[in-house]
């Protein structure tokens, strides 16, 4: 099984290249966002722990989450791997992770990094904004976002590096010359 994480500050390309991945490599994709709402609609029992801190406008606690993605693995058991989105966003989530897929002996195989100047990201989510109705349309949002990744998701990256599981892939160009660097990465650690 192989297991990835795809990272990278907000406008990077990490939904484009995710879609691209799951085509070619038949990964499924693990969006704890999604995971979330479909625990929540269906009622399960971490959906129901997680409505509660939901609906107090709360972070659903890093454990609920994890426990919510071991159900996701268990689900799937015959799939190629995994690629992991929004997740993990500290480096206690990475442990968290680390320690759940190493006791279900699938460990992340690589780290992928997106690597974007910010004034590049600035552009890019500032034309998402135009075209797609997004909230994330003007500068001051925007250079928000950005900070809040360096200051709190960024270190996760530094988590993974220590584990010589990071690697960095330049985020700018076409969106195929992007995708063959990922590609190329991809290939390499399989």
């Amino acid at each position: 099984m192989f297991n990835l994480v795809l990272f990278g500050p907000p406008g990077s390309g990490k939904g484009t290249q995710s879609a691209n991945i799951i085509e070619k490599y038949q990964l499924v994709q693990l969006s704890t966002g999604d995971i979330l709402r479909s625990e929540v609609k269906n009622e399960t029992p971490l959906g129901l722990e997680a409505k509660k801190f939901m609906d107090q406008g709360m972070l659903v606690p890093d454990e609920v989450v994890i426990g919510m993605i071991s159900s996701k693995l268990d689900e799937n058991p015959d799939v190629k791997g995994f690629i992991f989105d929004g997740f993990p966003r500290t480096v206690a989530q990475a442990e968290a992770l680390d320690n759940l897929l190493e006791f279900k002996k699938n460990p992340i195989n690589v780290v992928i990094s997106l690597l974007v100047a910010e004034e590049e990201l600035k552009k890019r989510l500032v034309h998402r904004g135009e075209v797609s109705g997004r909230s994330d349309d003007n500068e001051e949002i925007i250079m928000n976002r950005i900070k809040e990744y360096h200051a709190k998701t960024s270190p996760v990256a530094d988590y993974y590096q220590s584990k010589n599981k990071l690697v960095e892939v330049h985020g700018e160009g076409t969106v195929d010359e992007i995708f063959a660097a990922i590609a190329t990465t991809i290939d390499s650690n399989l």
